[in-house]
This record gives structure tokens, C-alpha cells and sequence, in this order.
């Protein structure tokens, strides 16, 4: 059909821009209700239904839905997240960081004279005019400008059959709440609306750095993610009398040398390279400076996965913590002795985990425990930090002494999910399939497959994955009440589809226009059509 998509994708992607929205602040938690405003005031989708719905959190935060009726049940979502990371890092063009029309000229004037290769990469992007800068514009208020321009076409649809239901949502940059509480209320929405979901698109980025042939794609599937921990006890000493004591912060040092990218945690599929796991933070459990070793240091490592089970996972570490301890033990053995003549006998170090620990504290020390993971969560911190608050406080609570390793887990989860093999999702596979077809040949473009979104994305609590080995994580992340979640998943045929561009979470963050305004709304409602309106033996 003829419709102006570049016109309105880019017209709704930069008023959205405009609204600043950096997560867990005050423009996070009103752009829900603006959004749903702005979208029931739009002539083309004026018999829209549209709401908002609660994510539950402490700061207020909301989902803004809006559903376009056609005849009969069947329904695609189409989703996005609406925060973005800060926007401080622009420095002095902080005032125009979402103002993309004067962000660019700010912005050229700056590179004309460029320092480094991505500087005059930039610098040619923005002179050559397909490329827009702004914060949150590519990651990812584009995709959803191209959602909402889907969503009008499809207003205007003449005898339409099924449904298309938008539903922008907050915090994916934090914790993802907006989307964990979009999977927990699909299936209200569903009974309440007389709905039947057949599947999801979710409209994130992707980066490329060359002509947009990687950048231009479907994800079938998105990484899963463990946020792994080590509780390092050693056994503190003066320094001056270091053989009467095992520093903890040798033995962490050990474990992080060991674990950098250790080859039997990064799981690649189908041939692929996986991506191995990296450290993330590491410190000790100290408040000021003594000449005491360290008793404790708290350490956190992303682990990405293409299916691995945490439990294999959790082994797999077990395994490198026994290796690179034990390690550790010989070659401070060896030293000691080759300084002193004299036999060294330095004790084994125990691997074990945090669900271990906290199981074996008493009724009243759990009791406490307990009370300090709601203060914590009460006063907003972190989920890493109050995990790592949770894990020390066990430790003393416990009595116990090091050498020890504690491993558990840190965040929340990401689940790793896959378009599956079922019905369902064939039939959207080849309804994607038909429209990239379709688009490919409108637009002279063409949009490639990627197995996994190259990173974690709100995809995980879409789409097709399996989150059974939730009890297992919760157990061993000290502050899992606090993260809200009820495990639950839409378990949804699901892809992502989103803008492409370059250096997101940026200064030069920048959207390629022509695809995002043009092309992606196209093939986003190509794929409806497609898939909600078949034709005979499709």
C-alpha cells in the first residue's frame, strides 16, 4: 500500500527523542502517559484503543499500549523499549544531546577537524545526510517511530483482518521492568481484549559499522545473560606477617585471571564463536584503608549464553574456581618456601555457593538477613550491590572462616530465546519471509537473518526460551525478592527488528534515516499483512 512512512516514522522518532527519558528519572516515568496522549490525539489512529499499565516498581513507571482493531482474534505485537542511557557524557552539548536537528550542526562544527577514526567516520555520515544523531534516537526510539508509523498504516487498512497491538515499555537500559511486566500482562490483555497473540516483534538496534548489510537483518533469537559472583574469604593478616593469613585479594586475583575469557563458558551454536565471559567489577570488602589483607573481595563477571543452563554454568565456574585456587596454593607454597627454607603448609580453599551458605545459617541470623535485603532494596540500591551486600553480611552471619570461594549470582537473568520450530512459528517465519520478499524489492535494499541479537535485549521475556532453571538462580542470588519478577516469559514466537546505525551509548550515537524511516515501518507492516492476512496458500 502508499503510504507516507518516511514522513511519519521520522516524525514520531524525533518528537520521542525530544522527550528525554534517561532511565529511573522523572522523564522515564511520565513519557508513558505523553506517549498514549500524543498517540489517542493522532487523526490516523483516532479509533485506536489506547492505555497505560503499571510495571509495579518504585518509581511508577508504566506501559504505554495502543491497539489498532481489525476482524477476528488473531493479533502481533509490536514493542520497544522508551529509556535510554544518560545523557551527561555529551559535555557541553548536553542541552541539544536530544534536540537531533541542532545536536547535528553542534556536532559538525566539532568534527571538522576529527582526531580519530570514528570521529571522521562520523563526521561523514552526518555530511552525507542519512544519518541522524541523538540520544536514544538509534537505541531505540527510531524502531519505535517505526512501530507507531506501522501501527497508522494499518489504521487506514481498508477491511483488515486481525489485530496489531503497540506497546512501548520502560528500563530496558536497567533491569528490563517494562518488559517483564508486558510478558506478565499479555495474557490479561489477551482475555480482557478478546485477543489471540500469534507472535512479537521487538524493534531494538543493531550496530554496523560498514553499509548496513549486517545492520539490516532479523534476529531470530537473543543471548541469554547471568550476571555470575565470587564471594573471595581469605584469612587477613598484618602485612607484616603475611604467612599467617591468605590474602583475599590473591585469590580473587587468581579466579579473574583464570575466568577472562575462559574458552569452556563461551557456547557458541551452529559453528559460531561464542563470546566468552569478562569481568565486570571487583573489590574489597573493606570501608578505609588498614595494613590488614583484605578479608573479603566481591567480584562479578557478564557470562552471555546461546542455551547453557545456569546449573551448567555454576559447574563450569566451580570447576575454574577449584583450578585456579588450587594453583594459587602451590605457587604461594613454593614462594613462601624458596623465601623462608622452610616447609609451607597453606590450607586448601573451599569452592562451594552462596545458596549453600545463606541455607546454612540459623532461623535468626536468616531472619536478619532478611530484614537487611528489604532495607536495601527500600533504599534503591542496586541489584549487583545489594547481592553483594547480601553475600558479605552471610559470611559474617555465618561464622564461618576462609579460605573460601562463594559463587552465585548477581542480577537478573536473562533468558536465552530462539525462534522455534513449532506451527506457530513457522507461519511467522514464513510471513517474514514473504514481506522481506516484498520489501527487498520496493526499496532495492536487502535485510539479511542473524541467529542472536548481538546483545541482551528485552527479547528474552518474549519470546521462545526456557526459564526453568529460574529456582536455581533465584537461590543463589541473595537479593532475588527484590527483583520484582515473577519468572514469568510470553514464550512467543518472537524476532527482533530494528533500526541500524552506529556508535549507540555515544556522543556520535546516529540512526541510518533511510532504513529506519523508510524501509523498516514498510517491511514492519509488510510482515503484519503477511502474517495476519495470508494470502490463499500462503
Amino acid at each position: 500500500m502508499t503510504y507516507p512512512f518516511r514522513d511519519r516514522a521520522e516524525d514520531w522518532a524525533l518528537w520521542l527523542t525530544r522527550q528525554r527519558s534517561a532511565t529511573g528519572t522523572p522523564g522515564e516515568v511520565a513519557l508513558a502517559r505523553k506517549l498514549a496522549d500524543r498517540i489517542a490525539a493522532t487523526p490516523a489512529v483516532a479509533g485506536a484503543e489506547v492505555w497505560t499499565f503499571p510495571c509495579d516498581d518504585l518509581l511508577g513507571r508504566s506501559c504505554c499500549a495502543a491497539l489498532v482493531r481489525g476482524s477476528g482474534k488473531d493479533t502481533l505485537l509490536l514493542t520497544g523499549h522508551y529509556d535510554t542511557v544518560a545523557d551527561d557524557d555529551y559535555g557541553d552539548l548536553q542541552p541539544v544531546a536530544c534536540e537531533p536537528e541542532a545536536l547535528q550542526g553542534a556536532l559538525l562544527r566539532r568534527l571538522a577537524s576529527p582526531r580519530t577514526r570514528a570521529e571522521a567516520l562520523a563526521k561523514a555520515d552526518l555530511e552525507s545526510g542519512d544519518f541522524v544523531p541523538g540520544r536514544g534516537l538509534l537505541d531505540m526510539k527510531a524502531g519505535l517511530g517505526a512501530a507507531l508509523a506501522a501501527l497508522e498504516a494499518w489504521a487506514i487498512r481498508p477491511d483488515r483482518r486481525g489485530n496489531l497491538l503497540f506497546v512501548a515499555v520502560p528500563d530496558e537500559e536497567v533491569t528490563s521492568v517494562g518488559a517483564r511486566a508486558l510478558a506478565s500482562a499479555l495474557p490479561q490483555i489477551e482475555a480482557d481484549k478478546g485477543l489471540r497473540l500469534l507472535a512479537a516483534v521487538n524493534c531494538d538496534c543493531v550496530t554496523d559499522e560498514g553499509d548496513g548489510s549486517l545492520g539490516q537483518c532479523v534476529a531470530t533469537g537473543s543471548v541469554g545473560k547471568l550476571l555470575v559472583t565470587a564471594l573471595v574469604a581469605g584469612v587477613p593478616a598484618h602485612a607484616s606477617q603475611p604467612y599467617e593469613g591468605l590474602n583475599a585479594g590473591a585469590i580473587a586475583a587468581a579466579l579473574v585471571a583464570r575466568a577472562e575469557w575462559a574458552p569452556e563458558l563461551a557456547d557458541g551454536t551452529n559453528g559460531a564463536a561464542g563470546i566468552p565471559p569478562v569481568l565486570l567489577s571487583l573489590r574489597d570488602g573493606r570501608e578505609r584503608y588498614d595494613v590488614t589483607t583484605p578479608g573479603t573481595v566481591f567480584a562479578t563477571w557478564n557470562v552471555l549464553s546461546q542455551g547453557r543452563a545456569a546449573v551448567e554454568t555454576l559447574a563450569a565456574f566451580r570447576a575454574i574456581a577449584l583450578e585456579a585456587s588450587a594453583g594459587l596454593v602451590a605457587a604461594l607454597a613454593s614462594r613462601q618456601e624458596a623465601i623462608t627454607h622452610r616447609p609451607a603448609a597453606l590450607p586448601a580453599i573451599s569452592v562451594s555457593t552462596l545458596s549453600d551458605l545463606v541455607q546454612s545459617l540459623p532461623s535468626e541470623a536468616a531472619a536478619r538477613l532478611a530484614d537487611l535485603g528489604r532495607g536495601l532494596a527500600a533504599e534503591g540500591h542496586s541489584l549487583p550491590d545489594q547481592n553483594r551486600r547480601l553475600a558479605e553480611e552471610a559470611w559474617r552471619l555465618s561464622g564461618r572462616a576462609g579460605p573460601a570461594i562463594l559463587l552465585g549470582f548477581g542480577a537478573l537473568p536473562y533468558v536465552a530465546v530462539q525462534l522455534g520450530t513449532g506451527e506457530g512459528a513457522m507461519q511467522f517465519r514464513s510471513a517474514i519471509d514473504r514481506a522481506r520478499a516484498a520489501t527487498e524489492a520496493a526499496h532495492g535494499c536487502r535485510i539479511g537473518t542473524m541467529r542472536f541479537f548481538p546483545g541482551i535485549s528485552d527479547l528474552s521475556f518474549l519470546g521462545e526460551g526456557d526459564a526453568s532453571d529460574l529456582p536455581v538462580i533465584g537461590a543463589n542470588t541473595p537479593a532475588w525478592n527484590a527483583t520484582g519478577w515473577d519468572g514469568r516469559i510470553a514464550n512467543l514466537p518472537a524476532v527482533n527488528i530494528g533500526p541500524w546505525g552506529r556508535a549507540y551509548h555515544t556522543p556520535l550515537e546516529r540512526v541510518h534515516a533511510p532504513y529506519a524511516f523508510g524501509v523498516l515501518p514498510d517491511f514492519l507492516h509488510g510482515i503484519a499483512a503477511e502474517l495476519l492476512e495470508p494470502a490463499d496458500g500462503a
